[in-house]
This record gives C-alpha cells, sequence and structure tokens, in this order.
C-alpha cells in the first residue's frame, strides 16, 4: 500500500506523515524537505527555488522521476508532495487542508522554534507567513498547471479530503487510519 499525501501549507502534512508512518511501520517519503534542502545548496528559501522552477523545468523532473522510481519498484509507503498523487496513480491519495490563517499561525509558530523549513526571510508575523504561503501556492499552481496540466489543489483528485483546523493530529491520524483500514 501507497499513501500519497498533499495539502495546504501549515496542514499538518509532515507530522501526520510521520505518525501515519511510524502507526503503520512504513517508509516515509518527504519531498518537501528535499526540495528546501536543494534550495539550501543553491543559496535560495524555498519561495526562492520555487520561482526558479517556473521557467527551469529540471527542478520537477528531477523529483518526478524519483517519485515514479519509488511508486514503481517500491511498497508500503508514504510520501509527502505535491504531484505524487498523480505520479503514483495507484496510491490513496490524501489531501490535508486547513484555513489559511490558522495554517500560517501554525508555520509562524514552528519559526519561533527550530527554524529548518527555509521558508524565506523576513517572516516576522502570521500575516507575513499568509503571504508567503500564498506566494508558494500561486508558483506551484502556475508550475504545475504548465507543466503538467494539473490542478494539484483541486480535492476533487483525492480519495480523502480532511481538514485539521479544528482538530488535533491524534484525531486526524485516526481518521485516516480508519479510511485506509477500509481500503484493505
Amino acid at each position: 500500500m501507497i499513501i500519497t499525501i498533499t495539502g495546504d501549507a501549515g496542514a499538518g502534512k509532515s507530522t501526520l506523515g510521520e505518525m501515519l508512518a511510524e502507526k503503520l511501520n512504513f517508509e516515509r517519503y518527504y519531498m518537501g524537505q528535499i526540495l528546501r534542502d536543494l534550495a539550501k545548496k543553491k543559496g535560495m528559501t524555498l519561495v526562492e527555488l520555487l520561482k526558479y522552477g517556473e521557467s527551469h523545468s529540471e527542478i520537477d523532473n528531477e523529483l518526478d522521476d524519483y517519485q515514479k522510481h519509488l511508486g514503481e519498484e517500491k511498497e508500503n509507503f508514504i510520501i509527502e508532495g505535491r504531484t505524487s498523487w498523480f505520479l503514483i496513480p495507484h496510491s490513496i491519495k490524501l489531501y490535508i487542508k486547513v484555513d489559511p490563517k490558522v495554517g500560517a499561525e501554525r508555520i509562524f509558530e514552528d519559526l519561533q522554534h527550530e527554524n529548518k523549513r527555509n521558508e524565506g526571510s523576513n517572516l516576522n508575523t502570521v500575516e507575513d507567513v499568509m503571504n508567503s504561503n500564498r506566494k508558494r501556492r500561486e508558483s506551484d499552481d502556475l508550475r504545475y498547471k504548465k507543466y503538467y496540466d494539473k490542478d494539484c489543489f483541486d480535492e476533487n483528485n483525492f480519495d480523502l479530503v480532511v481538514d485539521t483546523t479544528e482538530m488535533t493530529p491524534e484525531e486526524v491520524l485516526n481518521k485516516i487510519l480508519e479510511f485506509v483500514e477500509s481500503k484493505k
């Protein structure tokens, strides 16, 4: 069983991916961290790298090939990525959503502790994070429509959509585990 996870910024995708991988004893792949590491290596923020990717498809192509290969060669894993759901079509496809302000508040809170996100600079307020999230989503939309003719934020593409705005991570996990169990 392969489970793909995508969704809104700050919805809890990574937390959920970690919890789900531990509960199911699956490997976990996180495309967001791979992108963040690539941005850092190139001396860019994540937003800058994604903007660069709007006119340089090799950024996405490399990640796409990696995800396709995983889907063809491996079983029983979780992968978090915007395009994973259509690059691995036989997966269980999850979309995790959140109110934009709540998502920005969660990210802002994370940034106050240990910032491994490489989101960008000058994220001094929740509003700054909301603007950064909006720019990232606009860039993602542009790239995915240009390169794939896909809307990665259309909830109709997914097997299960969960709004985490007023849910604890444990509540989200239980809802997803119940759904996954019904697909076995």
